[in-house]
């Protein structure tokens, strides 16, 4: 993730997946003092981000994603596609099964999403918690602020590192009408994007997929996309970055989670309204052990 004045999010303060979930208890940060106004969280401000790590074609790769519930992970389909610190809050999940989605279009990255469930449930603390998602029928109006985190690159293009601790940065949301212009045509309203056009800066950057996009609604956080694209210069003016939009896929995410589905609340701009889903069916799937190991790590 690249910022004009980097945001240091955490010191080393790591937590890999343990929770314990209630779904009325989604999108709540106890210990984040983003919305009163302060600069520098303190730990356990993002409770829900999730380091991925893969093994691909023999080097390990790396994406983020966002604890849903107390056995599931969201995250980008092409995270997913094709793979088979020492603290005091630190342990380990693999994963049993990973779904992605059955129209995902990789050359367009439509329909961009996936989910992972983890080997064993995780339990819930202060600095480990699930992100509420937006419901169907959310609305995310052009300029509306949103948060994004993630271990990205903080400059795009060079011999660029990634940094050891969670990076967040806030930017408003373009258009879809704009960020077709911009794109050509790439954009469907399967996404939804953000940055600052004609000035650029900040946004997210290789390295960031999968990661959760969330948005503050009255008392509670909520997750309106996930990290999939940007321009092949990440701070390129001309191109906002891209997510895949979390609202469109309410019915999809429920159909394969049929047991504990995680909550989901409509987002417009005046307040929020919760939407529990009630689907109680599921489909069959077919899955494999996929060797990932999950990173919970805290914000400071």
């Amino acid at each position: 993730m690249y910022l004009k004045n980097d945001i240091w999010l955490n010191s080393f303060l790591q937590a890999i997946l343990t929770l314990s979930f209630l779904s009325s208890e989604c999108g709540q940060a106890p210990l984040n003092n983003k919305i009163f106004g302060g600069e520098a969280a303190t730990a356990g401000a993002w409770p829900w981000q999730v380091s991925i790590h893969i093994t691909c074609d023999g080097d390990l790769c790396y994406c983020g994603g966002s604890l849903i519930n107390k056995d599931w992970v969201l995250s980008a389909a092409h995270c997913l596609q094709g793979r088979s610190g020492l603290n005091p809050y630190e342990t380990n999940r693999t994963a049993s099964r990973i779904i992605i989605h059955h129209t995902f279009n990789n050359p367009k990255n439509d329909n961009d999403i996936g989910l992972i469930q983890l080997s064993s449930s995780v339990t819930f603390t202060d600095y480990i918690r699930p992100v509420c998602l937006a419901a169907a029928g959310s609305t995310f109006a052009a300029g509306t602020e949103i948060w994004v985190t993630g271990w990205g690159k903080l400059h795009s293009g060079g011999e660029c590192s990634f940094p050891d601790i969670l990076q967040e940065v806030q930017v408003p949301i373009v258009s879809n009408s704009d960020c077709y212009d911009a794109y050509g045509g790439l954009i469907t309203n399967n996404m939804i994007c953000a940055g600052l056009i004609k000035v650029g800066g900040k946004g997210s950057c290789q390295g960031d997929s999968g990661g959760p996009v969330v948005s503050w609604n009255g008392s509670l956080w909520i997750q309106s996309g996930i990290v999939s694209f940007a321009g092949v210069k990440c701070d390129d003016p001309r191109y906002p970055s891209v997510f895949t939009r979390v609202s469109q896929y309410q019915d999809w995410i429920a159909t394969n989670i049929a047991n504990n589905t995680p909550r989901f609340v409509e987002f417009n701009n005046n307040g929020f309204r919760s939407s529990l889903n009630l689907f109680l069916f599921s489909i069959s799937l077919t899955f494999s052990i996929i060797p990932f190991t999950f990173s919970h790590y805290l914000s400071s």
